[in-house]
């Protein structure tokens, strides 16, 4: 059975951190959350794997052609998936903060090398060196491992906050990343702009100013940092599939820095309100399934109701006005600001809180136990199975693997994903029955306590 225990805090792999490190029982466990998280963790592939498959701009292929089956696979992802599992795992790793700092506080003073807060930030100083590792070695681009253990060191200042002001960061962040994000696209309209000037003047035979000659440079920079031409993308599809991993690597190797250090301050945000709204999320008993049934099922209707009919209108929007790079370039020379940008952050929030009350109330009826048992045992490996993506997906894709990298189509690509989702739900609950953590979860727990500690199971009592 499914069992709720919210009483009973749990880190952020839902296993409950006694003082002795003794192994748990699974009637200590909180399986609503790993369920929460395991399907996030499958979930999140479906945006992840053609940044590990394809060559940049390949949605221009079939963007603005409703008759190939890639658009409409891309507008279904896009539609109830694209954000919302990132926003869940957020949500969930936003929970994990408090459960793991309320064992320890209640188990009273320690020694300043396992105090509760020495131990926390112990385990998110690891998680960004596993991050580093996950991008810089493993060469996933998209790790998010590495932000997580940075703002997981924010968010956890703000736990002790009432609920209600916890959930007042997602409008408050959805305003700020809308003026950040608004700031970075005029900038990079402004440069555009003053090349055009700068090129209409070339055109007209005008002896050019030496800040024309910059405005040129500086748009040729941006445009190769964001909007690669051609020979570009075949330039970086070459070394992505060459046989040798120093090649490969660098293809992303900078670009990673600048997004872990230059870009840090825009990506800081979006995930920091949404590791608050989960904090209150748990203070308020919705994660947890103690909310009456009645409640989920009038947040799952009124999240989808309005929820699906944002998000509808925005993809209808973008595929009439920006259905390509390029067209975004056109688009930017016309627009000052992007108002439609104002849409994501609500219709994510409110389908993110559907479908997890979809969940709950699945879970909550007994239907599909299997399942569900499968999707809390991936959960509870999340980190594992996480990394697993990128091993498998490197070792498909990039050159030194099989070197599949710009040779499916993108619908194909969900074949991958299926037989992934299908291995993990397979393998996890078979390794959760001999081991009490993933392998990964146990080498995270030894490091944050700096002991070697226990991880196979000892007793049929913690079966």
């Amino acid at each position: 059975m499914i069992t709720n225990q919210p009483s009973i805090p749990i880190d952020s792999a839902t296993t409950v951190e006694m003082t002795d490190h003794r192994p748990v029982s699974q009637a200590e466990r909180i399986q609503t959350i790993d369920i929460l998280r395991g399907v996030a963790l499958l979930g999140i592939l479906l945006m992840n794997i053609p940044y590990f498959s394809m060559a940049e701009r390949f949605s221009d292929a079939f963007n603005h052609n409703p008759s190939n089956v890639n658009f409409w696979l891309d507008a279904f992802i896009t539609i109830l998936f694209e954000g919302k599992m990132r926003a869940l795992f957020s949500m969930i790793f936003g929970v994990g903060i408090i459960l793991f700092m309320a064992r320890k506080e209640k188990a009273g003073p320690r020694h300043d090398s396992q105090s509760a807060t020495g131990l926390f930030f112990r385990r998110m100083g690891w998680l960004v060196v596993f991050g580093l590792i996950d991008s810089h070695v493993l060469l996933w681009m998209g790790d998010i491992l590495y932000y997580y253990g940075v703002i997981g060191m924010i968010a956890f200042w703000f736990r002790k906050m009432k609920p209600t002001y916890l959930a007042l960061g997602v409008p408050l962040v959805a305003i700020i990343g809308f003026v950040l994000s608004t700031m970075f696209y005029q900038s990079v309209r402004e440069k555009r702009l003053a090349f055009l000037a700068a090129q209409k003047a070339q055109q007209q035979g005008q002896k050019q100013t030496q800040n024309q000659q910059q405005a040129i440079i500086n748009w040729k920079e941006a445009e190769k940092e964001f909007f690669p031409n051609k020979a570009e993308i075949a330039e970086h599809t070459r070394k992505m599939k060459s046989p040798d991993y120093f090649t490969v690597a660098s293809r992303y190797r900078q670009e990673l820095w600048d997004g872990q250090t230059k870009y840090l301050i825009f990506g800081l945000w979006d995930p920091l309100a949404l590791m608050l709204l989960g904090m209150a999320l748990y203070k308020w008993g919705f994660v947890t399934g103690q909310w009456p049934r009645r409640r989920y099922w009038q947040t799952m209707l009124l999240g989808y109701g309005l929820g699906l009919s944002l998000v509808t209108f925005s993809f209808y929007y973008y595929y009439q006005n920006i259905p390509s790079s390029w067209a975004f370039i056109s688009y930017m020379e016309q627009h000052p600001i992007q108002w439609a940008g104002l849409i994501y952050p609500f219709q994510r929030i409110l389908l993110v809180m559907a479908h997890a009350s979809l969940i709950i109330l699945l879970i909550q009826s007994g239907r599909v136990q299997g399942l569900l048992n499968r999707l809390g045992a991936v959960g509870q490996m999340a980190f594992t199975n996480y990394v697993m993506h990128t091993l498998i997906c490197t070792f498909v894709f990039y050159g030194y693997g099989l070197n599949q990298y710009a040779e499916w189509q993108f619908y194909q690509l969900y074949f991958l994903v299926a037989a992934i989702w299908i291995i993990q739900l397979i393998i996890s609950p078979i390794w959760l029955r001999y081991f009490l953590f993933g392998p990964l979860e146990w080498v995270w727990r030894s490091l944050t306590y700096w002991k070697r500690q226990p991880i196979r199971r000892l007793s049929t009592d913690f079966a």
